[in-house]
């Protein structure tokens, strides 16, 4: 099963406004990626969540056996 790719969609405005928008990432995993660039940009004067926002994480487990078990 693989990961699936998460993209940060950054648009700077002639005004200087800029948008951020995380595809790929379901619940509140879009705040974790973009924290870093909220904290280096300044102040959220607007959120607006997606879909996938409401969508419920999905899990990922790998298992591996070592010997003859």
């Amino acid at each position: 099963m693989g990961v699936s790719k998460r993209e940060i969609d950054i648009v700077i405005a002639p005004d200087g406004t800029v948008s951020l928008e995380v595809v790929g990432a379901k619940g509140a995993e879009c705040l974790d990626l973009t924290e870093f660039l909220e904290e280096a940009l300044g102040e959220v004067v607007d959120r607006e969540y997606t879909r996938e926002y409401y969508q419920t994480p999905t899990e990922t487990t790998e298992q591996i056996k070592i010997g003859n078990s």
